[in-house]
């Protein structure tokens, strides 16, 4: 029989620490060498409020995004083990493996295992694992060389550390245990703890009240304040953010607030309500703070991974593309950032790296700013912290995996191993009620046809992913890649252009 310790025990909690330490000391031998064996278990379970994710279209194909990682098996000895929550098309899976550089696709299935629990409810997908005995053996079965594999996951709750242990595999995430380090309270405090701008407001709001009290004191501390936002901890993708605007310059007193936020707070997500906003904030916290006003703003971003060792390593920077009813929701990202502030929010950046490296946390991570230009100079605003895989990860990825280029930290450029830049613009929110009713082999036959597909001769094109979102939903990602920003726009636009006279 096969004992394993009480999820959340003590036992549990000292068995993945062994894991993790096991981690740390194959991690330069291991990953130096691309012929060692090796199992990669992808879980890419979207461990997050029910409430929050349902507010996304086609949010049970999201697990699709880190599809990505089959291009691990560009190693030669590398196995991959992919679980989802539904089956995935054959032509989908294909579809990733075809663009496998230097590697027949029929090398790389051989060592590709696909398992899903047939079960497409919004239970997280690690909940589902854990709830299947023998799915869970059957990846154990899988798994070559154990003593050189790991597992990867969207983002790292306790479920994940359970089926961590239960597999008896280390996990390239942070350590749940600091999970309040990427929430919107977390993130404030450790900007306030760094000296990193951010607006002014207030974290570690737990209720109704709480909420009245910081909007009172943000608005008696600036008159002028025409718009707050208040965002709960655990909000996606700027789906969990609501504003509250403001008329006059005049201090409002307590009832005047509660009146105005249960008549006024605007949500940024479709259908959210007033009384249930609030539950999740008694559930989970929250902060408010100031909206960042300014006719000239963007929303850049700095992506890292912190690898086992504790050394935080550049991946990138971007623009984020924002839409939503006051423009919090992310839709997608431009690479490379605006050179005008690039340095700035990668110094920001890097000083959040190294503290939360110095809390232990491992691997991937983004932080987001708001950016103001004023009077010829930018501002910067630091917003939040994602401590998990996130939008700008898929195309980050591609681009390393599909060119076999490099990031320069010092120019904040890419460039292919022919030394040419390279750009992109990639979106998880391509969304049409036209598309409805393609399949994935019918997208590839539009691009194609059209001459917009990626092609690896000379590295420039369109990616499509979130494949399976796109017949029911009308919905994919897409990343354009070209020479530069402005010829990545313009393929992307021209992409676009493509598919809506295709289907209308």
């Amino acid at each position: 029989m096969n004992l394993q310790p009480q999820p959340g025990s003590a036992e549990e909690r000292e068995a993945f620490a062994a894991l993790q330490t096991r981690f740390q000391q194959e991690y330069s031998r291991v990953f130096a060498d691309p012929r060692i064996p090796r199992t990669v278990v992808v879980v890419p379970s979207m461990s997050m409020p029910t409430e929050e994710l349902l507010k996304i279209s086609g949010v049970h194909h999201y697990e699709e995004r880190m599809l990505c990682m089959l291009l691990l098996l560009h190693m030669p000895t590398t196995h991959v083990v992919f679980v989802t929550s539904q089956p995935i098309r054959p032509a989908i899976i294909d579809y990733y493996l075809h663009m496998l550089p230097g590697v027949p696709a029929a090398h790389a299935w051989s060592r590709l295992t696909l398992l899903d629990a047939a079960d497409t409810s919004i239970v997280p997908l690690s909940q589902k694992i854990l709830d299947r005995p023998r799915m869970l053996e059957r990846i154990r079965s899988k798994i070559v060389s154990p003593e050189t594999s790991h597992m990867t996951c969207f983002n790292a709750t306790t479920l994940e550390r359970t089926v961590s242990v239960q597999l008896g595999l280390p996990m390239y995430n942070a350590d749940p245990e600091l999970h309040d380090l990427g929430s919107k309270s977390g993130a404030r405090t450790l900007f306030k703890d760094r000296g990193i701008p951010h607006p002014a407001g207030f974290e570690h709001l737990q209720d109704e009240d709480d909420v009245v009290e910081a909007v009172v004191e943000l608005k008696g501390s600036q008159p002028e304040l025409r718009r707050a936002v208040v965002k709960l901890n655990e909000g996606f993708s700027g789906e969990g953010n609501a504003v509250l605007r403001f008329d006059s310059e005049e201090r409002m007193a307590k009832s005047e607030v509660h009146r105005r936020l249960r008549r006024s707070l605007q949500f940024e997500a479709e259908g959210e309500t007033y009384e249930a906003f609030m539950s999740k904030i008694e559930d989970d916290g929250g902060i408010v703070e100031e909206f960042i006003a300014g006719k000239h703003k963007t929303s850049p971003s700095v992506q890292y991974r912190i690898d086992p060792h504790g050394t935080p390593i550049e991946l990138s920077s971007h623009d984020q593309v924002l839409g939503g009813r006051a423009g919090q929701v992310y839709l997608g990202c431009k690479f490379p950032a605006d050179e005008a502030y690039r340095a700035e929010i990668q110094e920001h950046g890097s000083n959040v790296a190294q503290s939360l490296a110095k809390q232990g946390v491992i691997g991937r991570f983004g932080v987001d700013f708001v950016s103001v230009r004023k009077r010829g100079d930018w501002r910067h605003y630091a917003i939040e912290i994602n401590l998990r895989k996130g939008g700008t990860t898929l195309p980050n990825l591609m681009l390393e995996f599909l060119t076999k280029g490099a990031y320069d930290p010092g120019t904040g450029l890419y460039t292919n191993p022919d030394g040419h830049q390279r750009a992109y613009v990639a979106s998880d929110n391509v969304e049409n009620p036209s598309y409805r009713g393609l399949l994935p082999t019918d997208l590839m036959d539009i691009a194609v046809y059209n001459g917009i597909h990626f092609d690896p001769a000379n590295q420039r094109g369109v990616f499509f992913h979130l494949l399976g979102a796109l017949s029911e939903f009308g919905k994919l990602g897409m990343m354009a890649v070209a020479e530069s920003p402005e010829e990545a726009n313009a393929l992307y636009d021209q992409a676009i252009a493509v598919l809506d006279r295709e289907t209308n």
